[in-house]
């Protein structure tokens, strides 16, 4: 059997499942990730196939061949690469070839073909208003698998068809393939059309953009220029892997050498308009769903932001819940309330136990 085969084969088999990523790893057998979990291939595909025990020089063999140009030489100089990869009538997927232990793997992950309605989600209502903002730096936060990209994809699409606007995106690689609607849309892919970040944002400043969407922020050049992008008018929409609303301020500033940090502060003070963070928690009635916290930005905020008092956007967050603000235990306690999730569960996740306790008094 042929690399290009096993491969497709296995790829296949992960989109049958419903599954989020393939696995391929020295001294195991392929396996898949769905729901948060990671389930063995096993003999769906056939023993010769399913069961093999892989190792590094086949795994480089079967996902080496399908990287890009640009994505082969940096395997080659950096010993990790990513870039998209599409089979018709299979899929597209997001491949990252690398190194652990000094052998070859790779994650390959299936990127969806349809893009998601916001109502789809499972998030609260409020999050809908940020597809409303006209300018400002709006950061969405969590870790790895935790639905950043997804919410993202929503928002522009919100935006896409609501207004006429030109949004370009920026992503590595590019993940949800959006049609013009209202919109015009540009989608430039870090690899493919552009070598790095920082070159692909500061030409897309130069293409007169209403949105300007960031995949993640990686590097303090890139947070420059998306900063700088929203204090003169731009809206901005980036992802960033932290788990509060506080640390994802943090990451930014401490990005940055000590002697800045306080002009970055001052800067993103006056161009932060929302900060969502966001999480999948198992939900009883199958598959996961989202507990959040966002902040909408106001005179408190920046306040706190600009001394570097973040310690207190808890309090913040609580205080401008009408402007539409939610709370992590506020959107804990919708989800016991709806069913999702049970209490117990709740408060094991709540970073503050008594405020949900208060919020869930009278549930049983």
């Amino acid at each position: 059997m042929s690399e290009s085969t096993k491969l497709r084969g296995f790829l296949e088999e992960l989109m049958r499942r419903g599954g989020s990523d393939l696995l391929l790893v020295h001294g195991v057998a392929a396996a898949i990730r769905k729901n948060g979990e990671v389930e063995k291939i096993g003999d769906a595909l056939g023993g010769a196939l399913g069961d093999d025990v892989l190792d590094g020089a086949e795994i480089e063999a079967l996902v080496e061949p399908i990287l890009t140009r640009v994505g082969a030489a940096q395997y080659r100089e950096r010993q990790i690469a990513d870039c998209s990869y599409r089979i018709e009538g299979v899929g597209r997927f997001r491949v990252n070839l690398h190194r652990e232990r000094g052998r070859a793997a790779a994650t390959i992950r299936a990127l969806p073909m349809k893009v998601p309605l916001l109502n789809e989600l499972g998030l609260p209502a409020e999050i809908g208003n940020l597809a409303q903002l006209r300018r400002g730096l709006v950061l969405i936060g969590g870790a790895a698998g935790a639905g950043k990209s997804t919410t993202l994809a929503a928002l522009v699409n919100e935006i896409n068809q609501r207004d006429a606007r030109h949004i370009v995106t920026i992503e590595d690689p590019v993940e949800y393939e959006h049609a013009h609607a209202r919109s015009v849309i540009e989608q430039v892919e870090v690899g493919t059309d552009a070598p790095d970040f920082p070159t692909a944002l500061r030409a897309a400043l130069r293409q007169a953009p209403d949105v300007l969407v960031i995949g993640e922020m990686r590097d303090p050049e890139s947070m420059a220029i998306a900063v700088s992008a929203a204090e003169t008018g731009h809206l901005v929409l980036s992802t960033l892997h932290t788990t509060d609303v506080s640390s994802a301020i943090s990451r930014i500033s401490d990005s940055f050498p000590v002697e800045r940090q306080s002009t970055i502060r001052q800067e993103l003070a006056m161009a932060l308009s929302a900060v969502l963070t966001q999480t999948l928690l198992p939900s009883r009635r199958g598959g996961r769903v989202p507990a959040v916290e966002l902040l909408m930005v106001g005179y408190g905020a920046r306040q706190h932001i600009r001394h570097n008092a973040l310690q207190h956007l808890n309090q913040e967050i609580t205080m401008t819940k009408a402007k539409g603000s939610i709370a992590l235990e506020e959107s804990l306690a919708r989800l016991v309330r709806d069913g999702h999730i049970d209490r117990q569960e709740a408060e094991e996740f709540a970073v503050h136990p008594d405020e949900l306790k208060s919020r869930l008094r009278g549930v049983g």
